[in-house]
């Protein structure tokens, strides 16, 4: 919880303070930085509470049981959308670079759609979202929190379930494990003709030390949430596999902490990783130092802040030197 949300936040902040930074790929992963916060700084202490404080129990109410659910469904879809629209980012720019890139009304425009969606299809997880009472222990009522629909609306239960395994998870996974698949046949099996100069080496060596980054990910979000999905479908579609109740929330306690666990790994992943957001954020730091105590700033100091990168990424890298 505190690596995923101070680290999340040091990449937003360096973002945030630098144009330098504001390539097309990194606004994309600024909209995966900012789930990963939100999942960080909302959701995981009311997980904390609800695991190791209250030893199984939710004692937040409605209101809040709603909140927390929808928050995070929405930061997984956004999670979700943002590493499938890199994904394919990098491969236009990879395996097509002469075709024409995105503007940035064209960039804004994919940003605000991998969050409108992402909202309008976690919109269920909220309105299902209720509290209720799990199981006593010593006269202690035990609440559960979570997705409770009602019994005669299962079919719609499932058929929406179906739907957001398909469109947030196998369609994604396929998407990109295929984006990538054409990219490292571009970048690790392909020959470039004619001579490398220096300056076209190190820019191959930056994307491919992007796209390993990126595979990480997309392999970690696949080790996390595929236990979760699966252990849902055994769940929901075949519950007679699922004999003994305790063991059956042993195993979902398990992959649900599993699937939480992507947002810290994300995090280390982009900013951990000799990451230059931490070079950006010392400069932060410094400059405010020195405002405060100096009064003065200084004029090397300023100067990454008036170099600009557009959007279609002059430098193809997400500065993970």
């Amino acid at each position: 919880m505190v690596v995923c949300g101070i680290g999340n936040f040091i990449f937003i902040a360096a973002l945030a303070r630098y144009k330098k930074l504001r390539n097309l790929t990194n606004l994309l992963i600024a909209n995966l930085a900012i789930s990963d916060f939100i999942v960080a700084i909302v959701c995981c202490p009311f997980e904390m509470d609800y695991y190791v404080v209250q030893q199984l129990s939710w004692e937040h109410g409605h209101v809040l049981c709603a909140s927390v659910n929808y928050l995070r469904t929405a930061s997984l879809y956004v999670s979700t959308n943002a590493l499938l629209a890199i994904a394919v980012d990098r491969y236009l720019a990879i395996v097509h670079p002469l075709k024409p890139r995105m503007n940035y009304q064209t960039a804004t425009f994919l940003i605000a759609l991998v969050w409108v969606v992402s909202i309008l299809v976690a919109i269920p997880s909220a309105y299902f979202a209720t509290e209720t009472v799990l199981f006593t222990v010593k006269n202690q009522k035990k609440f559960f929190c979570g997705q409770i629909w009602p019994v005669d609306q299962q079919i719609y239960y499932k058929s929406y379930f179906l739907f957001v395994f398909g469109i947030e998870f196998v369609a994604p996974v396929i998407t990109m494990t295929l984006c990538y698949a054409r990219i490292s046949q571009e970048l690790w099996f392909k020959t470039v003709p004619g001579f490398q100069t220096e300056q076209i080496r190190k820019r191959h060596q930056c994307r491919r030390k992007t796209v390993m980054v990126l595979m990480c990910i997309l392999t970690a979000y696949v080790l996390c949430w595929a236990p979760f999905y699966g252990f849902t479908i055994v769940r929901d579609f075949f519950p007679t596999l699922l004999v003994k109740e305790k063991h059956y929330l042993t195993v979902f306690y398990i992959v649900r902490c599993i699937a939480m666990s992507n947002s810290m790994i994300n995090t280390m992943c982009f900013v951990t990783v000799k990451n230059s957001t931490m070079k950006y954020f010392k400069k932060i730091l410094l400059l405010r130092w020195r405002s405060t105590y100096k009064g003065s700033k200084s004029s090397t100091d300023l100067d990454l802040r008036t170099s600009a990168m557009p959007i279609t990424e002059e430098v193809d890298c997400i500065k993970l030197q």
